[in-house]
This record gives C-alpha cells, sequence and structure tokens, in this order.
C-alpha cells in the first residue's frame, strides 16, 4: 500500500529481458535504505527488490506487469517516480494507492499556467475506469486531484514543486503514463457495471 507521495527519483541503470520477464537495474538515493524482498512502487507500479548493487537495485517486471504498464517502454536513463510502500500509522498525505496500475494513458497537453502546469491525459474508455470532478487518481505513482473530467480524459494541475521532484517535467505530448484509478470509485463501476 502506497500514498502517493513520491519519495525519491530514480534512474534505469539496465533493462534485461529473460524469457517473459524484464530485470530492471534502478539507481537511486534510497538504495542504502532498501532490502531484499521489500516492495517499492515505480512510476506506480508495485514490484519487488531482488537484489541490491552498492547504488542500485533490482526489480523484476512479470509478463502481465509489462503488458498492463508503461514498464515495457523503459530505457537506460529514464527517470522513474519512486516510493516505498507506507508504514501503519503514518499520516496519509495523498490517498490509498495499491501499487495495482489499471492502465495506461497518453499525455495530450501541457499548459503552462503562469507557475504551475496543467496535464490532460487521455485514456481508453473500454476498460470501464472513471474518474470524477475532484476524485483523486494516481499518474506515474503521483497522487493527484481530478480536474475537467470527462468520459475518457482529465486533467490535473501540477504545482512548482511537483514538478521538479518527480518526472512530470519530463512529460510531452505522447509520453505513455501508468494510471491507477481511485479504489472506491473502481468498486462503483464495478457494482454499476454488474447491475446493468
Amino acid at each position: 500500500m502506497f500514498t502517493g507521495i513520491i519519495e525519491s527519483l530514480g534512474t534505469v541503470k539496465e533493462v534485461r529481458k529473460e524469457n517473459d520477464n524484464l530485470h530492471l537495474t534502478i539507481s537511486s538515493s534510497i538504495t542504502n535504505e532498501l532490502k531484499i524482498d521489500q516492495s517499492v512502487s515505480h512510476n506506480g507500479v508495485c514490484l519487488t527488490v531482488v537484489a541490491l548493487n552498492e547504488d542500485a537495485y533490482t526489480v523484476t517486471a512479470i509478463r502481465e506487469t509489462i503488458e498492463k504498464t508503461n514498464v515495457g517502454d523503459w530505457q537506460t536513463g529514464d527517470i522513474v517516480n519512486l516510493e516505498r510502500a507506507m508504514k501503519l500509522g503514518d499520516r496519509l498525505d495523498g490517498h490509498i494507492v495499491q501499487g495495482h496500475v489499471d492502465q495506461t494513458g497518453i499525455c495530450k497537453s501541457v499548459e503552462n499556467a503562469n507557475g504551475s502546469w496543467y496535464y490532460t491525459f487521455e485514456y481508453d474508455e473500454n476498460w470501464n475506469n472513471i474518474t470524477i470532478e475532484k476524485g483523486s487518481i494516481t499518474v506515474n505513482g503521483v497522487s493527484l486531484t481530478v480536474v475537467n473530467s470527462k468520459k475518457n480524459e482529465f486533467s490535473v494541475a501540477i504545482i512548482p514543486y511537483t514538478y521538479e521532484h518527480t518526472n512530470f517535467k519530463n512529460f510531452k505530448v505522447g509520453t505513455k503514463i501508468n494510471l491507477e484509478f481511485d479504489v472506491v470509485g473502481k468498486y462503483v463501476a464495478r457494482l454499476h457495471n454488474l447491475k446493468k
């Protein structure tokens, strides 16, 4: 379980394919605090630390994860958002994030708003995911508030701190991002679809 508050940025050092799996080696400032078998959110994807080596660690993504997220597009040098699992009893500064990406989306526009930014994302509506105005959404692991919610599109406002401390600063039109929709909204949508 995560909060969507990014702790650190990581740099992809190596991407190694083995059968249907991808082994990803990440360098970050929190590596020395990690341990084997620990869960870490990478752009919103919960992956398990399987190896540690000085300032870098390795995680493994299976085929399902590769198919549902942007992990398969990662290349050496890419910057990823990192968050360790929340501790029981800590403040929940973002919202409840499972680290289970529902689907990917595409950055449709980036608008400079005189000191902040508006990002608009589009996603495939056939997956039956929804957003609501002022509801929660996780974009690449970042807990955000939805603005301008539409059927298969929404926007978020990014303040300078979030811009500087996440990989949002690298987004441009066409960037593929990971989306985890609000867990309460997913249950409501599921119940609604069962009643049809």
